[in-house]
């Protein structure tokens, strides 16, 4: 492995979190490719995407302040998974799931940022 985030077990799960949130968004109507199934995989994208780019900062103040990023990208996910249920394009069981995934990497990119400090 050549970058540092590679190593990050946060962002091997968060790259895995966004796969299982585009495979669900596929199921979404196809009125929603470009509203609702656009904006959840972009936001959970966004959280593999930022601990990767803030991993090869200059500091662990930078790094930490896109852990920031990533944790209100997951916020965005979850928000969007309860306009997703509300619309009934998923179960609540499913619904449950993804919304325990997402709190249990929000705590892990919490406690890798404070472990920064």
């Amino acid at each position: 492995m050549a970058f540092k985030f590679e190593k990050l077990r946060v962002w091997q799960i968060s790259l895995e979190y966004g796969e299982t949130i585009n495979d669900v968004s596929l199921t979404f109507p196809d009125y929603e490719k470009f509203n609702l199934a656009s904006q959840i995989r972009r936001a959970a994208d966004s959280v593999a995407l930022n601990i990767a780019e803030g991993s090869v900062g200059q500091s662990n103040a930078e790094f930490g302040r896109f852990l920031g990023y990533s944790i209100r990208s997951l916020a965005e996910v979850v928000t969007c998974l309860y306009k997703v249920q509300l619309r009934k394009y998923i179960s609540r069981e499913e619904f449950d799931t993804l919304y325990d995934d997402a709190f249990q990497l929000m705590n892990q990119i919490a406690a890798l940022r404070n472990s920064l400090k």
